[in-house]
């Protein structure tokens, strides 16, 4: 991979205005450009945004992080950046861990860089540690290449698996996951670099019970997508 930097950073934000700022400014540090998707918030959190030095979108009404992450790619892809980052707005990513991003980026050929919160998870609630195993144990099956944390949305994504990325369907929690498996299946291939777990005052904006009923209707429409796809490749080579 050549060595390129015009890379942004771009945080999706649902009410952070508690947050966001120091976000902001701590990102800022590391790259030029950081652009926050307020997804409907409430409070002031595109103020503060605005006011820590991002460049501000706004979606009128809450869609969804899927949609939010969506519209802040598709502004670095029109844009003309090489790579995009992307952060939690809540301040469970650090921005201090940027370099370790960017380095893996310069030094590996890896399409999707993904932040490792599971070498040393004991910090984490044991339920989202259990969770994330038994998630990033399947979908590792299912994309046929080993993501240690599957559910960390600290990320970088080269400027190539955009247009795929803009292709998910779903708009919430479960996005992330089939953005990788989208990406896997389009021969796209991942790395990951290992980032601190961090719970502190934040509020989780999860809903269990309705996120992983998402979730596995997702899995479920991604596999029989996938199975048509194969279908059909096998019937052009038979032609």
């Amino acid at each position: 991979m050549n060595e390129r930097t015009n890379i942004c950073v771009v945080i999706p934000a649902y009410n952070e205005a508690k947050h966001i700022r120091s976000v902001v400014c701590s990102a800022l540090k590391f790259v030029q450009t950081v652009v926050v998707v307020d997804d409907g918030s409430c409070d002031s959190t595109s103020e503060e945004a605005k006011s820590a030095g991002a460049i501000v979108i706004r979606h009128e009404r809450n869609k969804g992080k899927g949609v939010a992450l969506a519209t802040g790619l598709k502004y670095a892809m029109d844009n003309g950046f090489d790579a995009v980052i992307t952060m939690d707005a809540d301040g469970q990513h650090l921005p201090d861990e940027i370099p370790a991003f960017l380095e893996a980026y310069r030094c590996t050929g890896a399409h999707v860089i993904i932040g490792n919160r599971m070498n040393n998870p004991s910090s984490m609630p044991i339920v989202r540690r259990l969770t994330n195993r038994f998630m990033s144990w399947l979908l590792s099956r299912m994309m046929g290449q080993n993501v240690p944390d599957t559910q960390c949305g600290f990320r970088l994504f080269v400027r190539e698996t955009i247009p795929v990325v803009l292709q998910v369907e779903a708009p919430r929690f479960s996005a992330e996951s089939e953005v990788l498996l989208r990406l896997a299946y389009n021969g796209f291939c991942f790395a990951s670099v290992p980032i601190s777990v961090i719970y502190g005052d934040e509020r989780s904006k999860i809903r269990p019970f309705a996120d992983t009923i998402r979730f596995f209707k997702m899995l479920l429409r991604m596999r029989r997508q996938r199975q048509e796809c194969l279908k059909l490749a096998k019937e052009k080579k038979n032609i």
